[in-house]
């Protein structure tokens, strides 16, 4: 589609605005409003990760300890976006990761407790956190189902001594986890029954609870799931770029990844461009994302070695602390155009990670040239990030930590930052906690509503229709003053209560 500038010279032009000298965040832009002529439900945010994956939404969780693990993969790629499953852990605890989330079917990962028929229930603990105690002949996960014992009529026992095959309900209804959640509702009420194991070549995976089916079809839905041409959800997953890596990536790729990324703060270094050689050679069907990056002598270094796709931003992070120690990187608002202005033109998608904090951030980063947003502290703190949740002051939070903290660094991240054979170890990022944000199957979808938003005042219907725009110098933007940005906030309150949805 032709687009011609506006006839008023209002406004800058993006390649104008961020050829200044200036390093801009999110925050101290402003995109000036276009022409509506579409309603909000038809801006479309199907995109693609990288060269070869595409994805129903722009959304990638980032390769953080804290939030990309099994949970949130699954929760991802339901969604219609991806998880990038962390490398802070052994190659086959990793490639288990990815193993799981794609042996399953619906966004539900629980932790099914498994006991013999000869053994004894001992307390309401050995429940943990689920309503029923599963029976199999050997009490694991891998040999037959026989039954099971719910909590409440362990609880109404007389003689809690006796042995579980005294008292047990004799039961081998079971579902294949390869089944969605209408085939398991379906399931569910037809056998009348409260919940559901699901299992896979003879192993139970999960344990689906009627309740569980009926908050999730309570979840909003925009997009449909990320399936690959596997029919199982897309996963991928970070490596780093030692020798060692390369067998780390012989394990993913017998888990079935379907793209890996390349885990360094500095991409532009002869060890990544080597990699990425490496799994191309070796490798060709397989998608690599290289980066981090954030100028165009970087992002070229990297596509004539053969990405297919970049990762952008260094030191923009909520818990990173790159450019404060290290005192390189880039405001991530420039960081952004800068490299998608010279990866369009090898058709290298570009992923704009950290900074996220907003929805307002989400529509600037791929407005500015990005094709997915990858988040961290956006989706810590929520259900399917790792870890337990705990109290701080009565708030109720879990942990988040950067990758370049001290903390993760002794579990092995310092090779993101080509430090693990430095003696001194120096910290690029923080330890912290975030509030409880229930489940991303809720808030991602209310947040991706309030992008389409964002894009109709922009008069983009899709994002490529956005980028176009920005290109053709039809949209416009602004540096907001310190002032505006506070008008451009709540103000002028006693007190007030935030809620998006």
């Amino acid at each position: 589609m032709d687009y011609t500038p506006p006839p008023f010279d209002d406004g800058f032009t993006a390649e104008k605005l961020f050829c200044q000298g200036y390093s801009y965040t999110y925050d101290d832009v402003i995109f000036l409003p276009h022409y509506i002529d579409f309603p909000t439900d038809a801006v479309q945010l199907a995109t693609r990760l990288s060269r070869n994956v595409p994805l129903n939404i722009p959304c990638v969780a980032s390769p953080m300890d804290t939030v990309s693990e099994a949970h949130m993969a699954v929760a991802m790629a339901a969604l219609g976006g991806i998880a990038i499953i962390h490398s802070n852990t052994t190659p086959s605890d990793q490639a288990a990761m990815v193993l799981s989330a794609k042996s399953r079917r619906v966004p539900i990962l629980s932790s099914p407790v498994f006991k013999p028929p000869s053994g004894r229930i001992e307390s309401l603990d050995d429940f943990g956190d689920s309503p029923y105690v599963l029976v199999t002949e050997s009490g694991t996960s891998t040999s037959k189902l026989l039954g099971y014992v719910s909590r409440l009529d362990w609880q109404r026992l007389n003689n809690k001594e006796v042995k579980i095959y005294d008292y047990m309900v004799n039961s081998s209804d079971s579902v294949p986890s390869s089944n969605d959640l209408g085939q398991i509702d379906s399931f569910l009420k037809e056998k009348k029954s409260n919940f559901v194991p699901l299992m896979n070549n003879d192993e139970v995976l999960d344990l689906v609870t009627k309740e569980d089916v009926e908050r999730i079809k309570g979840y909003p839905k925009l997009a449909a799931g990320s399936v690959g041409a596997d029919g199982k959800w897309l996963v991928g997953a970070s490596i780093g770029t030692r020798e060692s890596d390369k067998e780390r990536l012989e394990h993913l790729l017998k888990a079935g990844v379907n793209v890996v990324v390349l885990d360094s703060s500095q991409g532009n270094s002869i060890y990544q461009l080597e990699m990425i050689k490496y799994i191309k050679n070796s490798y060709p069907e397989l998608d690599v994302i290289g980066g981090n990056v954030v100028t165009m002598y970087q992002a070229d270094n990297l596509i004539q070695a053969g990405v297919d796709g970049l990762r952008v931003g260094m030191g923009s992070g909520s818990i990173c602390t790159t450019q404060e120690v290290c005192a390189v990187g880039r405001g991530q608002a420039t960081a952004v155009y800068k490299v998608s202005s010279i990866a369009y033109k090898s058709g290298v998608p570009v992923i704009a990670d950290g900074g996220i904090s907003n929805s307002g951030h989400i529509v600037k980063a791929l407005t500015l040239g990005a094709s997915t947003v990858m988040m961290g502290s956006f989706l810590a703190g929520s259900t399917e990030a790792p870890g337990a949740y705990e109290y701080q002051n009565g708030v109720r939070v879990k942990k988040y930590r950067g990758m370049g903290s001290l903390e993760a660094m002794t579990k092995g991240s310092d090779a993101r930052y080509l430090g693990d054979t430095a003696k001194l170890k120096i910290a690029q990022g923080v330890v912290g906690a975030v509030k409880d944000k229930g489940s991303v199957l809720k808030f991602v979808p209310y947040t991706l509503q309030a992008v389409k938003q964002g894009f109709q005042d922009l008069g983009a219907s899709s994002l490529q229709s956005a980028h176009d725009l920005l290109r053709s110098k039809v949209l416009r933007l602004e540096v907001r003053t310190g002032a505006a940005q506070v008008e451009g906030g709540v103000h002028g309150l006693v007190s007030y209560e935030k809620k998006s949805f």
